[in-house]
């Protein structure tokens, strides 16, 4: 079913123009859509599905779509993927949510891609509604004249490089004209999701909703609201280099969890927190006049057994088979990125060149990198030239260096170029996680595994410590950690991917999206204490304990009482911080005057 709704338009009642009850009609068929038995519209996905469906013995017992209770999800962030089957790969944001929705039946909504000539008049802001398994995905057409402030200036000029901690391409050219369009876009955002405020819970994603979830507190959303950021944070030294950067972490007191791929990542924001706005926390817990906000770490994963099995199955596949049949006796190296600067792509190609220059026709490189960002002008520049030069500098008549490509290729193509590589070169100058290097390790033959060369700097590097890690910066370094894979015995190739495979299958994509789910679910009493109330009942040293439902149903009327200078404790306040396990902590309910008097008075 593929419908365009407006789903930020006035209320049925209060019009009965022909085209806004045809919506609203529309609106009613989506609405009893997710509101069906999730077994029967997994019954009708049926073969249309993309994804595997486990039967009860077969599935994995914290994947979500198969546990006995669910939460009525909304996912959201800047784009949505097609969602259709065997697409090409577009990202590890769209690989981790699409199973989400497929599976779970949580609605998805972000931008369609296609900034629409509306003024963003929200009466004019349309959507179009694709089912996806027991899910949909929700793609919302988004003014032109603030998207570009809002994208490719303040998230991708601004935001992108400070997160990667890359302070010298921080652009601060007009910063203030593209925060405000920043904050638009993430106003009309919040508009639209009024339609879903009856859901469970809310899940944004990314840097470019960094303001979202205060914008549906001023709205009054009072469902769960977690955040997880797909990049590395950075330390305040670089942080504070962002135009309003104090405002965006105040914001971001908003939401009930944040989630961060690293210990390291979630430490930075932390201190930025505390640089920011003075706040210090505890266990990760940071109490604000917005109420708490939760730290928590969350390694994506991948569905590492999905993976393998398109590998073994690729064998098959004409685009790998003529990809092997082009070699010359040579081993193959892969990297799959987006032309990006923070991908470390230039360094990646000067190794090879040091390594040719020393080793001619040793092996080759299939580069896969798609311009994703190529409207941004410091983009541009990174595109063919080293390939060309490199080329240029080592071609024969029968062999060329490096095979580049430019367009996506679908997961399971992929699967079997990655199977076909001896070596994977995973370099990223910093990244959030990468899960291209997990994508590699799955896809091998267990028989004759291949090795990746892995960036330090990637979150994943805290995973797969039986890679061969470097500096993204040291070409020689890279360079003689591309002929230490080449040349690894079978043996140790063996007991090294052994090792990553047991990690990726316990930090899979299905624990990633259940640990998180399920923390957000927790979310939903202790998110609402104000930080002067947070010793009267203990909070403040166990923000993560799963209340049972008549202590968190009293604990709201402890709550909603008037607040006095030094309230003392009732029997049920007492029994309460004894079921926690003992007496609050002085400083957990300390309050910051100076910082309270920078912080938004309302969640």
């Amino acid at each position: 079913m593929d419908t365009n709704i407006n789903p930020l338009g006035p209320n049925r009642a209060e019009t009965s123009h022909p085209m806004m009850e045809e919506q609203w009609a529309q609106q009613a068929t989506f609405e009893r859509h997710l509101s069906e038995p999730q077994q029967s519209r997994r019954r009708q996905a049926g073969a249309g599905s993309s994804r595997r469906i486990l039967s009860a013995d077969q599935a994995d017992p914290t994947d979500m779509a198969t546990q006995g209770r669910h939460m009525n999800l909304v996912l959201v962030s800047n784009r949505v993927a097609d969602g259709k089957p065997n697409e090409p790969a577009t990202g590890g944001l769209a690989a981790a949510l699409l199973p989400v929705v497929e599976d779970s039946g949580a609605v998805w909504m972000g931008s369609s891609g296609d900034p629409s000539q509306n003024s963003g008049d929200p009466s004019q802001n349309k959507a179009s509604v694709h089912e996806l398994g027991n899910g949909a995905l929700v793609k919302l057409e988004l003014p032109e004249a603030e998207y570009a402030g809002y994208y490719d200036g303040f998230a991708n000029s601004t935001l992108w490089p400070a997160l990667h901690s890359l302070s010298e391409r921080i652009s601060v050219s007009n910063s203030d004209r593209n925060y405000e369009s920043y904050h638009t876009i993430n106003e009309i955002m919040a508009n639209a999701l009024l339609k879903f405020g009856d859901r469970d819970a809310f899940w944004v994603h990314d840097y470019q909703l960094l303001v979202l979830g205060a914008k549906l507190r001023e709205k009054a959303i009072d469902r769960p609201i977690g955040f997880f950021l797909h990049t590395p944070w950075p330390g305040p030294d670089v942080w504070q280099r962002v135009p309003h950067h104090d405002e965006l972490i105040e914001s971001m007191m908003a939401y009930d969890l944040l989630g961060f791929h690293t210990e390291r990542d979630c430490r930075n924001f932390l201190d930025c927190v505390h640089s920011d706005l003075g706040l210090r926390s505890k266990d990760g817990v940071v109490a604000s006049s917005r109420g708490l906000t939760r730290c928590k770490v969350f390694p994506i994963g991948i569905d590492a057994d999905q993976f393998a099995q398109y590998a073994a199955e690729s064998t098959s596949n004409s685009k790998v088979a003529s990809l092997q049949s082009g070699l010359n006796g040579e081993k193959l190296a892969v990297g799959v990125d987006r032309l990006d600067y923070t991908k470390g792509l230039h360094e990646r190609i000067e190794a090879f060149d040091q390594l040719w220059t020393e080793r001619p026709g040793s092996i080759s490189l299939l580069q896969v990198a798609t311009p994703t960002r190529a409207k941004i002008e410091m983009y541009s520049k990174y595109r063919d030239r080293f390939v060309e030069d490199a080329n240029a500098r080592h071609a024969t008549d029968d062999w060329i260096p490096i095979r580049h490509q430019v367009e996506g290729v679908s997961q399971k193509v992929l699967a079997g170029l990655y199977r076909a590589a001896h070596v994977a070169v995973v370099t990223p100058i910093r990244d959030g996680m990468n899960l291209v290097v997990k994508e590699y390790v799955a896809a091998q033959d267990p028989n004759d595994p291949g090795v990746p060369v892995l960036s330090k700097y990637a979150g994943a590097a805290d995973e797969l410590k039986e890679a061969l890690l470097v500096d993204p910066k040291d070409i020689s370094g890279i360079k003689r950690a591309i002929l230490e894979a080449m040349e690894m015995p079978l043996d140790e190739r063996r007991s090294r991917w052994e090792a990553m495979m047991k990690t990726l299958r316990e930090n899979s994509l299905q624990n990633w999206s259940a640990n998180f789910v399920g923390e957000l679910e927790n979310s939903r009493f202790v998110a609402r204490v104000p930080p002067n109330r947070l010793g009267n009942i203990g909070l403040g040293r166990t923000a993560e304990t799963q209340f049972p439902s008549e202590v968190l149903e009293r604990a709201r009327d402890v709550l909603m009482r008037p607040l006095s200078r030094t309230p003392p404790p009732t029997a049920f306040e007492q029994s309460t911080s004894s079921y926690l396990g003992g007496q609050s902590d002085p400083a957990d309910s300390e309050y910051d005057a100076e910082a309270s008097s920078r912080a938004s008075p309302t969640r």
